[in-house]
């Protein structure tokens, strides 16, 4: 078994993540949902909306840093704004 995982520190709402695998690979997302410690579901206000969030594993995304929005008044404008400070 690959233990690659191990190393890797657990995802929570609100962290800002990059995309490492798949077509949206290099882009930016922020984590809205953590599924178990192995799915989240991302989000980043254009490709993919609040409303219909990416179910994607930990293990292809790297942790970015964390954001200070408030998560209950998520708002896609809010989300694009806080991914192109970053």
């Amino acid at each position: 078994m690959n233990n690659t995982n191990a190393k890797r520190p657990a995802l929570s709402v609100g962290d800002i993540v990059k995309s490492t695998a798949g077509r949206g690979s290099g882009r930016l997302h922020l984590v809205i949902e953590v599924i178990d410690h192995e799915y989240v579901r991302i989000c980043n206000g254009k490709n993919r909306k609040i409303e219909n969030p990416k179910l994607k594993k930990n293990l292809h995304l790297e942790y970015v840093g964390k954001s200070d929005l408030d998560m209950t008044a998520l708002q896609d404008a809010k989300i694009r704004k806080i991914l192109k400070e970053v």
